[in-house]
């Protein structure tokens, strides 16, 4: 379902845009491009969900050993995925720079996270939104602010996960895991509306230049970045 959101301020043209975006059909090709790419990140976010659940079930249950190594497996299959979205994003990067129309934006909204680090990022969207004109930077921003959020939340995932085999603070490890996990669904969701305002604004000349490159992405290690302060209200 599209996010809330972008139907609220009904009275702003660009959001109107994205929301057109995202209800109205693609070409054939196109629309294939898109529910490939999407596919595979619903089957590896499933994978590492039903891992997470199995792991809170089994700590639920008394059994810390077995959620320990339940926990591990959903690291790796995150992991696998944030690798896959930073890509992603390296790469709409690369090619919005050229394109003539650039794609309909909107920043991220810091109530649709749970985390400090997520929600300070959509803070710093917002922020650059406003003072940077021309979509073309605007979306530039978003790709670069979002492939830095996944990253960050990934690795505060992989923290906690060792903080939980190591038996260091488990209970209050266990509850950022959710919330990590929450956060990042969101910005799968952000990624899926991206991709398709995107598509949209692609010459069909890029077509299968692009879609060779989002189905076979180059093997990349997540860097940690810094992290951003919080906006002041």
């Amino acid at each position: 379902m599209f996010p809330r959101r972008h139907f609220q301020r009904i009275g702003s043209s660009r959001l109107r845009r994205v929301s057109d975006d995202w209800i109205r059909a693609l070409t054939r090709e196109k629309r294939e491009i898109f529910n490939s790419i999407v596919h595979h990140w619903e089957c590896a976010f499933a994978m590492t969900s039903v891992a997470l659940d199995d792991a809170l079930s089994m700590r639920a249950g008394g059994e810390p050993v077995c959620a320990a190594q339940q926990v591990e497996l959903a690291a790796v299959l995150l992991g696998r995925l944030s690798n896959s979205l930073i890509a992603f994003c390296d790469s709409l990067m690369a090619r919005a720079r050229y394109i003539q129309q650039p794609p309909a934006v909107e920043p991220l909204n810091a109530e649709f996270f749970r985390g400090d680090t997520a929600q300070t990022a959509a803070d710093w969207n917002v922020l650059l939104h406003h003072i940077v004109f021309g979509e073309r930077p605007r979306f530039m921003n978003k790709l670069k602010i979002l492939s830095h959020t996944v990253g960050q939340l990934n690795q505060e995932f992989q923290c906690a996960v060792k903080q939980i085999s190591s038996a260091s603070q488990p209970s209050q490890s266990w509850i950022l895991l959710d919330h990590l996990h929450y956060d990042f669904n969101t910005c799968l969701r952000e990624a899926e509306i991206v991709l398709k305002s995107f598509l949209r604004a692609l010459p069909a000349d890029q077509l299968a230049g692009f879609s060779l490159e989002a189905q076979n992405p180059p093997a990349k290690r997540v860097r940690w970045r810094p992290r951003f302060s919080r906006v002041p209200a």
